[in-house]
């Protein structure tokens, strides 16, 4: 069977092994600013413009590119930008600046098996991630895939070899992926046509940063 990629993962629980190459960290980058405006409402959806981006409807409870919708009542949305809220009115904007540089860094802490795990979101859908540097791109299972809204027959068809044999999977492009404070956006991934114990953050995302292991304590900064 003719494929158009070829993707090498390690899965959780069969025997994850990293191979983490030490880099040393970048002075801090400077504070990063975002800027939100309300362009309308739509029911329960705030129709969100992020640092002058197209509107897009952002459900209440819902994150985006760090933008959470608090709330919508009547004719006023409550949003949440680094850790702080701010009311808005159709038209009106709000800036959002990072308490500290600490927003392009993340600190994890191995467990008692030497694996390293981090909550995140992507597309604004709420996802555990196992860090594997023996994955070449963000891996999701059927499962996880189905509850961000992922179509798996809508991307390219390829072969991954995992622990348990040959399985097909499909590459698509994430819109947005956020762990920490960081967001990185058209970001590579691979769907599974069976559910992953957890999913895997792969190098399309560590490729972006810059990792150092101390001990049990790994640091990962973001690159760009």
């Amino acid at each position: 069977m003719a494929t158009g990629f070829m993707a090498v993962l390690r899965l959780a629980g069969k025997g994850v092994h990293f191979t983490l190459a030490a880099f040393c960290l970048l002075l801090s980058s400077a504070l990063a600013a975002q800027e939100v405006g309300l362009a309308g409402i739509i029911g329960s959806k705030a129709l969100l413009k992020i640092n002058g981006g197209a509107p897009r409807a952002v459900p209440v409870g819902a994150t985006v590119d760090g933008v959470k919708v608090v709330s919508v009542q009547g004719d006023q949305v409550v949003v949440e930008i680094n850790g702080r809220k701010r009311p808005l009115k159709v038209g009106q904007n709000a800036v959002g600046v990072a308490a500290s540089s600490d927003s392009d860094r993340l600190v994890l802490q191995a467990d008692g098996q030497g694996h390293f795990f981090t909550t995140g979101t992507i597309n604004g859908v709420s996802v555990r991630f196992l860090v594997d540097t023996g994955a070449s791109m963000i891996s999701l299972g059927a499962s996880d895939a189905r509850r961000m809204g992922l179509d798996f027959n809508r991307g390219q068809k390829g072969i991954s070899q995992t622990a348990n044999g040959q399985v097909v999977v499909s590459k698509i492009q994430l819109d947005n992926v956020r762990i920490g404070g960081m967001t990185l956006h058209q970001v590579d991934a691979v769907i599974h046509q069976t559910d992953l114990p957890i999913a895997l953050l792969g190098m399309s995302v560590l490729n972006r940063m810059e990792m150092q292991r101390d001990g049990s304590t790994m640091t990962l900064k973001r690159r760009f």
